[in-house]
């Protein structure tokens, strides 16, 4: 019978932990200018305590102002960095505070001097990249500084793949017991809803015999 050799089967082991990790995400899209533009956002899901890595890329645009902003979705609102008129290639970090998503958020300001007749045409390329927990993490940067080998550093991305991969399970967990005592304190208001109707409804059918009687009692048709 084979077996399997430890290259091919560390070549599985980090194959399924990549594919089980969260992806970075990256984009390229055209950004319309405006006097008074919208903001474009693009969204990714994050945890909380999540390293956040942000490499815009703005393309040439004359008389166009392109601000950023990372928000996410948490019912504070967090707004993380904001940065105006930013050009060529540009990079953020910031940490999430809250589950949920992170939102990078682009607006394309037209200038008050540019040429009306030329303003349908004004437009900003962005190039993004947005790099989530390990993704963001610049090992080569860890490895020059600690003088890790090439094992070595690959063990250190494996380590952060697998820690991110056990903080969603506890994430996941902590929802479905959120979920769990939901169903179950739903349920609980149900049944002592239905048990109110029950006792409400005899209630109002003795109270209604009661009437009866008493009404034909007056009217003697009863002893």
């Amino acid at each position: 019978m084979a077996r399997l050799s430890p290259v091919f089967f560390s070549f599985v082991l980090t194959t399924t932990l990549l594919l089980l990790a969260d992806p970075a995400s990256a984009v390229k899209f055209q950004i319309q200018a405006y006097r008074y533009p919208q903001s474009k956002c693009i969204w990714n899901p994050i945890h909380n305590n999540a390293l956040i890595i942000v490499t815009a890329n703005v393309g040439p645009g004359e008389g166009q102002q392109v601000d950023v902003e990372i928000v996410d979705s948490s019912p504070q609102k967090n707004v993380y960095l904001s940065k105006k008129n930013i050009n060529g290639e540009t990079r953020l970090a910031v940490t999430s505070h809250a589950e949920g998503e992170v939102g990078v958020c682009f607006k394309n300001t037209l200038d008050s001097s540019y040429p009306s007749e030329k303003a349908s045409k004004a437009a900003r390329i962005i190039d993004l990249d947005v790099d989530i927990g390990a993704d963001a993490v610049d090992y080569n940067a860890i490895a020059n500084q600690e003088s890790l080998s090439g094992l070595e550093t690959e063990m250190r991305k494996l380590e952060g793949i697998v820690k991110e991969i056990v903080d969603e399970m506890a994430y996941l967990k902590k929802r479905e017991l959120r979920f769990t005592d939901t169903n179950m304190s739903t349920n609980n208001r149900v049944q002592n809803f239905a048990w109110f109707t029950i006792l409400s409804l005899a209630g109002l059918g003795a109270w209604q015999i009661m009437h009866l009687r008493s009404f034909f009692k007056r009217k003697y048709l009863i002893d």
